[in-house]
């Protein structure tokens, strides 16, 4: 899931938000303070119920924010390396790079969330049953409670992708000793909830409930989606096993520098080697890289009035690999954004250039050989 915009950091982990979770904090907030609290807490104005609903959510969200922290800090603590933490429509998602080192490590992974949540939903329900709070706070607590309490329950589902399902995956994983298998069996316990859950909100949506089986059903597409996401990314890890970065990059890319005029660009590369992207250079060493629609976007005029640093993407925006990165590591991270990567080594000279588009080349190749 890619961050629509960035947050900030937290303990530098990159927390980003997509733009779905803008959905839900409002529709939190609105049912919030129409529905729930009005029934919970009879006899507040309704300025009340709607400062009480923008709190929740905040404090819902910071909660769920949290549970990926969990997840993050354990992964670092095993040795991995942490993209980064989502926002999004179904609450919250670290991103992980590269492979869980052991069945035992993504348990502990996996299981660091929920622990996160149950310590919050017993953290408010305590406080909301011994503490002597306002009605309006005693009434955001106690469903600060219930809500976290309930997250966990659903987060430990057997199916995966949800923790549930990675505690699953990883208790197959140590019995057979077999990630492809253990993510098989667990991606299809996933589907399996799947479909229940599509079943069970059309029936709750023809019978009973039309919003609360539209919710369900809607949740059961997402593991659906999701399971399937597992299986493919284990086909394209299969695919690519035992390759690095350095088997596909283009090993001697068309570079620019950044000092050069736009006009001096066009002249002296454009009409001689025609990408769609450029690394730039400054002084031997990448400093980012310049997709031509940028360049397209300068009036012809004042092409000599633009330097290549005014248009081009600094490499702090830019993916950057290393030449020994596993392939699959690769496709994961250009699939964020621009698709497109830097290959540098230790001193951050250019030694190549990576595309999703060349990734999923070879993967095409690779299942017609399969085929043949």
């Amino acid at each position: 899931m890619n961050p629509s915009f960035e947050l900030g950091r937290i303990a530098g982990i990159r927390i980003g938000v997509n733009w779905s979770w803008l959905v839900v904090f409002a529709l939190i907030t609105w049912s919030l303070a129409v529905a729930v609290f009005p029934a919970r807490n009879p006899g507040l104005s309704d300025g009340t119920y709607v400062g009480m609903a923008l709190v929740a959510a905040v404090v819902f969200f910071a909660s769920l924010l949290a549970h990926e922290l969990g997840h993050a800090f354990q992964a670092r603590r095993e040795g991995m390396e942490i993209d980064g933490i989502t926002l999004w429509l179904f609450g919250g998602v670290a991103r992980f790079k590269g492979m869980f080192p052991s069945a035992g490590a993504e348990f502990r992974i996996a299981i660091a969330g929920p622990l996160v949540s149950l310590a919050l939903g017993i953290a408010f329900v305590l406080a909301a049953v011994f503490l002597d709070l306002r009605p309006e706070v005693d009434g955001v607590v106690a469903w600060l409670g219930y809500i976290n309490l309930l997250l966990l329950a659903f987060n430990l589902l057997p199916a995966l992708p949800l923790d549930g399902g990675r505690i699953l995956r990883s208790a197959l994983w140590g019995v057979r000793r077999d990630f492809a298998t253990a993510t098989r069996l667990a991606a299809g316990v996933g589907r399996a909830f799947g479909f229940a859950f599509i079943a069970g909100g059309i029936g709750l949506a023809i019978f009973t409930d039309t919003v609360s089986g539209i919710w369900f059903a809607f949740i059961g597409w997402f593991l659906l989606v999701a399971a399937g996401s597992e299986a493919r990314y284990l086909a394209v890890r299969d695919a690519f096993d035992g390759l690095r970065v350095r088997d596909l990059m283009v090993s001697d890319p068309a570079t620019v520098d950044a000092g050069v005029s736009i006009g001096r660009f066009m002249d002296d590369v454009v009409w001689s080697r025609r990408h769609t992207t450029y690394p730039v250079v400054e002084g031997g060493v990448a400093v980012g890289l310049l997709p031509f629609r940028r360049v397209a976007e300068v009036p012809r005029g004042e092409w000599d009035d633009h330097t290549v640093s005014e248009r081009m993407l600094p490499r702090s925006e830019v993916p950057v690999l290393a030449e020994d990165d596993k392939l699959v590591d690769a496709l994961v991270e250009l699939s964020d954004g621009i698709g497109r990567g830097l290959v540098l080594d230790e001193e951050n000279r250019l030694v190549g250039f990576l595309s999703i588009s060349d990734l999923l080349r070879a993967l095409e190749l690779g299942g017609l050989r399969r085929r043949v």
